[in-house]
Formats: C-alpha cells, sequence, structure tokens
C-alpha cells in the first residue's frame, strides 16, 4: 500500500490564491448612497437595456390592436376635434387670431407629451416590483426609457401637427413661424424634466400610498384647465393670472404657439421660472427616488 503524504503548497498556487483575493470586482452594490447620485455612468453602461425598454414601452402599448401605432395619431386627432366644437364653436373661446384647429392641436400635442411622462414615470416602482426585486440595474433607467419611448410618439405626433400646418398654409392661413423654433428643443428638454421631475416624486410616494396612483390621473385632466391648452393666456382675466402662470407648462405652452404658429407671446421671465422650476423639481425628485430606492421592495 502506498504511503499518503503531504506536500507543501506550490508557489503558483500560492501566487494563484493570493491574486484571487486581490482582485477588484467592478460592480460594488451596496446601500449607502449620497442624495444626488444618480449614477449616470451607469445609465450609459445600461444604454441597451433602456434601449429595450424603449421598445417594450412603445411597441407594446398598441400590440394586437386594430390600428396598431396610427392610434398615435388618432388620439391627438379626436381630442382636438373635440376641442374644436366644444371650446371654439359653442364655448366660443378666443384663440389669439389662430385657426381653432391648429391652435387646440398645438395645445394638445405639447400637453400630451407632458401628461404621459408624469403619469407612466409615476407608477415605476408598482410597475416594475417584481422586476426589481430579481435583478440589479440603475432603477433610473426605467423612467428615462419612458421618456424617450414618449418623446417618439411625440416627434410622430409632431410631424403630423406640420402636416395640418402646411394644409393650412395651402388653404390661405396667415401663419407667422419665427425664430423661437430654434428653442423647440429647450421646450422638449422643460416638458420633459417637469414630467420626470413629478414623476418620480409620486411613483417614490405610491410605494406606501397607493392612493396617489388615482389622484395624479384625475389631477392630470384638472391640471389641464390650469394651462393655456383650450384657451388663449390673453383671455385670462388679469386677477386669475398669476395662478395660470404659477403653472410651469403654462409658458411652455405659449412658447410653443408663438414659435410655429405666431400667435400669443413668448414671456422670457415666465420660460426663465418655468426651467427654473423644472431643475429644481428634478433634482427634488432624484433625491426621494434615491432615497426610496434602497427600502421600497419592503413597502411595495
Amino acid at each position: 500500500m502506498d504511503k499518503l503524504s503531504s506536500s507543501p503548497t506550490s508557489p503558483s498556487s500560492t501566487s494563484a490564491l493570493a491574486s484571487t483575493s486581490s482582485d477588484h470586482w467592478d460592480l460594488v452594490i451596496c446601500p449607502h448612497r449620497k442624495w444626488l447620485d444618480l449614477k449616470l455612468g451607469e445609465l450609459w453602461r445600461y444604454r441597451d437595456l433602456i434601449l429595450l425598454f424603449v421598445r417594450r414601452d412603445f411597441v407594446s402599448l398598441y400590440k394586437q390592436t386594430i390600428l396598431g401605432p396610427l392610434w398615435y395619431l388618432v388620439q391627438p386627432l379626436l381630442t382636438t376635434i373635440t376641442f374644436t366644437v366644444v371650446f371654439g364653436n359653442i364655448a366660443k373661446l378666443p384663440t389669439d387670431g389662430l385657426p381653432q384647429f391648429l391652435f387646440y392641436m398645438s395645445g394638445t400635442v405639447v400637453w400630451t407629451y407632458f401628461a404621459t411622462c408624469l403619469t407612466k414615470t409615476s407608477e415605476t416602482f408598482v410597475q416594475n416590483a417584481q422586476l426589481f426585486g430579481k435583478v440589479y440595474f440603475p432603477r433610473l433607467a426605467v423612467p428615462v426609457s419612458i421618456l424617450i419611448s414618449n418623446l417618439i410618439a411625440f416627434s410622430i405626433q409632431f410631424v403630423f401637427f406640420l402636416a395640418f400646418m402646411g394644409y393650412f398654409v395651402i388653404r390661405g392661413a396667415h401663419l407667422h413661424p419665427n425664430w423661437w423654433i430654434l428653442a423647440a428643443p429647450l421646450l422638449v428638454l422643460m416638458m420633459a424634466g417637469l414630467g420626470l421631475g413629478f414623476g418620480i416624486i409620486v411613483s417614490a410616494m405610491t410605494t406606501k400610498y397607493r392612493d396617489l396612483r388615482f389622484l395624479v390621473q384625475f389631477g392630470v385632466q384638472l391640471l389641464m384647465y390650469a394651462a393655456p391648452v383650450v384657451y388663449s393666456s390673453s383671455s385670462i382675466p388679469a386677477r386669475f393670472r398669476p395662478l395660470i402662470q404659477a403653472n410651469p407648462m403654462t409658458s411652455v405652452i405659449e412658447a410653443f404657439r408663438h414659435a410655429f404658429l405666431g400667435g400669443g407671446t413668448v414671456s422670457l421671465g415666465g420660460l426663465a421660472y418655468s426651467f427654473a422650476f423644472m431643475v429644481v423639481i428634478v433634482v427634488i425628485g432624484a433625491v426621494i427616488f434615491n432615497r426610496v430606492e434602497a427600502t421600497f421592495m419592503d413597502t411595495v
């Protein structure tokens, strides 16, 4: 019988153990984070995942429907026709001399992007709880993907709006687009920022208070009437104008309408207020979102 013998650890194996113990992890997940640590670098590394979320949100919305993506055009068209009949022909609200159809469609397209970003972002934690509980990725990727997918829908509706502009110009309507069109990307950024900021604040709060989901849906519809979507700012009595101007979307809608249609006025002070409001609400939302992210699975 052979005698069992123990040999000392070879130098090569010792060095291998040492190298293993000194390896550095590429990703360290820990609960301690700064309040404004948005991990934007991680968002960029997970850009492929964000694009998958965008595809999921954009394609699956009207999947297995008869009209499919045409709903992106049908919804603003039907809404605009309704506003034109009710507020233009029945209530006879002034539209600053602009064609009623274009006046209402411009407000509808802008407000729809903001409202959709807000409502869908507000359900980030509740709708994705099962996914968040199984795998790690930067949670902010979901709200960002919502902004991008809604931006695609906004682009489709915006091109639809431009087509109607061309039709009215051919029919002889006097429209006066101006250099404020160059500020359109900034206006879109402000709409997205306001929707994101309000949405992630509500999403953080809905982890404990589910009633907010229903309040948001009702509140967004109600808030639309506190913005110049179906009426012009010039038609508002002077005593009520400060209330309307307090809505950060008011200046955005007015600037968009003035840029492409030439009606109304642009207030630089109002745009500065809306931009500052957007920055503040995004910062507050990011702080609350990061605070809730670490513990939301205990309450969802």
